[in-house]
């Protein structure tokens, strides 16, 4: 069984690509220190330019973006980050489960004078707990698997269990990167279904919103 904390899955330059983050962003955030931890924790690699964000810093990254991309500034954000650690007393307070309960008062508190979200009409705290939908937890209150939002049509998910940590459709665990590397090398939508025993449509919804900016 993997080990969601120690072991690493991602670099940080995929982690940011997946989730949607400014690469010198996620480089800032595994630097930076809230309650004299890293914003987002990271492992020595085992060679220089191999993985070293474990899937909890993941699932750290991701919590954190889903404030940025609220418009939380980011003094917010790292206070909003250290008051969780604190409250909970857990060094990845980002990624426990009580971030879904007890941690979205921390978070309302610390978006400031957002009183809606950026769409103009949902309570920002109806956003902050959709954005948290997308995290499953074990039994031990850790991160299990992340869904990735922008893959709206058909689930992808981030789960260490699989593809080797990198994104995988949820109905038949094939990574992302190799249906959109077989399109891109120029095979046809159909031939890439027959390759992966998926339909057509599937395959055209997996590569537009991977590449989606």
């Amino acid at each position: 069984m993997l080990d969601t904390v120690k072991e690493p899955i991602l670099t940080p330059k995929e982690t940011a690509r997946h989730l949607g983050i400014n690469e010198r962003t996620m480089y800032r955030w595994l630097h930076e220190q809230a309650a004299g931890e890293p914003l987002v924790h990271s492992v020595t690699p085992t060679k220089q330019g191999h993985p070293n964000v474990p899937f909890v810093a993941v699932v750290e990254a991701y919590v954190l973006h889903s404030l940025r991309d609220l418009g939380v500034r980011l003094d917010k954000i790292r206070q909003a980050a250290e008051k969780v650690r604190n409250t909970f007393d857990e060094p990845y307070g980002l990624a426990s489960q009580r971030i879904a309960t007890d941690g979205v008062d921390i978070f309302v508190d610390y978006a400031g004078d957002l009183a809606r979200a950026h769409d103009g009409q949902r309570p920002i705290r109806e956003v902050i707990q959709d954005y948290l939908k997308y995290i499953s937890w074990d039994d031990n209150y850790l991160p299990a698997r992340l869904y990735l939002p922008k893959y709206e049509d058909i689930p992808v998910m981030i789960d260490p269990r699989y593809g080797w940590g990198t994104p995988v459709v949820e109905e038949n665990k094939i990574q992302v990167d190799a249906i959109l590397g077989l399109w891109q090398a120029g095979e046809s939508l159909e031939t890439v279904a027959d390759e992966f025993d998926m339909t057509a449509e599937q395959v055209e919804a997996v590569c537009r919103y991977a590449t989606a900016a």
